[in-house]
């Protein structure tokens, strides 16, 4: 009898002393994110009618009746500013797949669609390019490909 009460004291000690700690680590949502939302894995962009996956730095779109995931916006919205775009937050989505929900979301949030007021969790990018000192020197020199704006189109660098 003293071992069965020993056996169970010890087994209680244990399962008191046991914690279940569960630590989700979402990812770290872009600077263009909406501040105040680092649990949320998912937004939804109505202007493009494109998510974000934070946990995956991905975007997912609709592409030939098929949904893609991609680290960069599809090119048709390349210039499309994260920053200015209204994002809208999924919080009552779990799993892989929120466009599992896109035609709630596409009638909920239409195209122009503007909730309560965001702030982005990060300063927009200054995308204006410094004069590089070598090409500032040489001027018009034939040689200078600083001016070229062939070669300075980086629009894109703002969307990750």
């Amino acid at each position: 009898m003293k071992k069965l009460g020993l056996a169970l004291m010890l087994l209680m000690s244990v399962f008191a002393h046991a914690q279940v700690s569960i630590n989700v680590n979402i990812g770290t949502p872009p600077s263009w994110g909406p501040e105040g939302n680092d649990e949320s894995r998912y937004y939804y962009l109505p202007d493009i009618d494109i998510y974000y996956d934070v946990a995956q730095s991905q975007y997912i779109y609709e592409n030939s009746g098929k949904w893609v995931r991609d680290k960069r916006l599809p090119s048709r919205y390349r210039n499309y500013d994260l920053y200015d775009g209204y994002k809208v937050v999924l919080n009552d989505y779990k799993g892989d797949s929120p466009y599992s929900y896109h035609k709630k979301h596409v009638t909920n949030y239409p195209k122009g669609y503007k909730g309560k007021p965001q702030k982005n969790r990060g300063n927009k990018p200054d995308n204006k390019q410094k004069p590089n000192k070598d090409n500032a020197k040489k001027g018009n020199s034939k040689n200078s490909k600083g001016n070229n704006s062939k070669n300075n189109d980086h629009s894109h660098d703002g969307h990750h």
